[in-house]
């Protein structure tokens, strides 16, 4: 146990991180983040790790940034300090030596989408549902954008971002946001063979490999997430989006939008 917001669990060479917030759908809150911090940090140099899965407890996968956090964020550089926090989490995901596998059951929305493109590999449970939901609330999913443009069509990146709309795992798979789709009671029979599949292959040729693909494909990538981020808390500070996040927290319908 890392702490109770994380779990890790080490077994035969794979390293699963568990998202373990349920009864917040596992929203990222600072101690999540910070905890997933330590643990991906120490897994670069940990040898024995050669598969990295990351999963969560509960209803849902992730639900995005904890929405109680940001609003207790008064001003844009705070703001823009926390939402870069979670885009150098992102940045380190690919930087790690072993690959990485979300494992998706259930609701994940907004930066737990980010989560997901994020990842190496993403296996999906087939009641999984997935949304860039933050523009419902006048925020829109600046940096949660960032991988999602660099997995999915940008037409198609585009309508989850400005329509906050939910997928299913079909849509998503057909999408390119994960990889397969298996019944919820077979989800960890397919996370486990494709770790076994990756178990078996050379970990000095996975970690250059790896290194490589980021490397090209995403030259730009560290430029991009230093935007988003700027733009994420410029837009949590609007009159719009702080209304919104109000609303949805404290259960009330969603106000007219004032464009400010």
């Amino acid at each position: 146990m890392t702490t109770n917001a994380l779990l890790r669990h080490d077994a035969d060479g794979i390293a699963t991180l568990t998202l373990n917030r349920p009864d917040k759908f596992n929203a990222l809150s600072g101690d999540l983040i910070a905890a997933l911090e330590t643990e991906v940090a120490g897994l670069a140099d940990d040898r024995s790790a050669r598969v990295v899965v990351i999963a969560a407890n509960g209803r849902a996968f992730c639900a995005g940034h904890d929405l109680g956090e940001l609003r207790a964020l008064s001003d844009v550089s705070a703001a823009q300090r926390m939402f870069e926090r979670t885009a150098r989490l992102m940045l380190d995901l690919t930087r790690l030596p072993q690959p990485v596998i979300a494992r998706v059951h259930g609701l994940t929305a907004a930066a737990g989408c980010q989560l997901v493109a994020q990842c190496d590999l993403a296996l999906a449970a087939a009641e999984a549902r997935f949304a860039t939901s933050g523009i419902s609330l006048g925020l829109f999913c600046s940096t949660p954008g960032v991988p999602l443009a660099r997995n999915l069509p940008r037409k198609m990146a585009m309508e989850m971002l400005l329509t906050g709309d939910f997928v299913d795992a079909e849509t998503a798979l057909d999408l390119g946001l994960v990889n397969r789709v298996a019944p919820g009671a077979e989800l960890d029979d397919m996370v486990g063979e494709f770790a076994s599949k990756l178990l078996a292959k050379s970990p000095a040729a996975i970690a250059m490999g790896k290194q490589a693909f980021y490397r090209q494909i995403d030259q730009d990538l560290g430029s991009a997430y230093e935007g988003a981020a700027r733009a994420m808390a410029e837009n949590l500070l609007t009159e719009d989006a702080q209304a919104g996040i109000a609303a949805f927290t404290e259960k009330r319908p969603m106000p007219r939008w004032t464009g400010r």
